[in-house]
């Protein structure tokens, strides 16, 4: 190409999350049609726009697709161990009150190995705002049932189809005492927005779940291409606030509920010991 040719080429626009995202990593291993970046770019956009000190705020994850995460990002991280990114970010908040720590990690690393370290930071109200992407399955170790595998839906594990009942995460997270609880798909892109600054604003347990697609393990074994799940999204889903927390299941063979279902205060477990602390001074 000619150098005048060159120098009349415009420059290529920045990323609006560039500030955020560490491009040394980029490529990112996600597969095409998959809905963790999407549930990723909108913690990100939440964080930068929720007028928190970026400098103390610091994401933790685990194993799994969406535990990739931490890699990603350009704060300080922490890529854990499978199941432990609750604990993790506890130590983390303990030891230092003043940091923000978002947990972003897949619904394998919370709620199966990891679910007993979430429903006791549900439980303590543990100053932590868990992001879990929820895609049904085990997609980074070939698809197997996962805790919350919707019943009869075919993975590598259960291929005539899964017997067993899956969890119900908001009605998990209420009865162990989250303070905030929300739930999204990755099309409903500017309320899950949303729904992170405030949680990540807010003093206490947040939980949001966001439904996205897995369509190389989950789609494929369910005949379901990413844009069938996307209009599934749009069209078996409704919106609904402080609803029934027993009526929150994920099943897509009738309407599953979007919306924000609990938003409460409580003292933080922080709150508590420093209180306790004193009374015992």
């Amino acid at each position: 190409m000619p150098a005048t040719a060159r120098k009349t080429m415009p420059k290529t626009p920045d990323h609006p999350l560039e500030a955020l995202i560490r491009s040394d990593r980029i490529p990112h291993i996600w597969c095409p049609g998959c809905g963790i970046g999407t549930a990723f770019a909108a913690a990100l956009t939440a964080m930068a726009t929720s007028g928190l000190d970026l400098q103390k705020t610091c994401m933790v994850s685990g194993i799994g697709c969406s535990g990739r995460a931490a890699g990603y990002v350009n704060l300080d991280s922490f890529h854990t161990t499978h199941g432990r990114a609750i604990p993790f970010a506890t130590g983390l908040k303990l030891g230092n009150p003043a940091l923000n720590v978002v947990v972003f990690s897949g619904d394998g690393d919370l709620f199966a190995i990891g679910g007993n370290h979430f429903i006791h930071a549900a439980r303590r109200n543990m100053d932590l705002t868990v992001i879990c992407l929820n895609n049904l399955n085990y997609g980074m170790t070939g698809g197997q049932v996962a805790a919350t595998t919707p019943f009869h839906a075919r993975t590598t594990t259960t291929p005539m189809g899964n017997p067993e009942a899956p969890f119900n995460l908001p009605l998990l997270a209420w009865a162990s005492g989250a303070t905030y609880v929300a739930r999204w798909t990755i099309l409903h892109t500017r309320e899950l927005t949303e729904c992170i600054q405030k949680a990540i604003r807010k003093s206490g347990f947040s939980f949001i779940e966001v439904l996205g697609p897995c369509p190389v393990n989950y789609g494929r074994r369910n005949k379901e291409k990413s844009l069938q799940t996307l209009k599934m999204y749009q069209e078996r889903t409704i919106i609904r606030n402080d609803p029934r927390m027993d009526d929150l299941e994920v099943d897509f063979t009738r309407q599953v509920v979007l919306g924000e279902f609990v938003d409460k205060d409580r003292p933080t477990c922080i709150e508590n010991y420093d209180k306790t602390c004193r009374i015992l001074e």
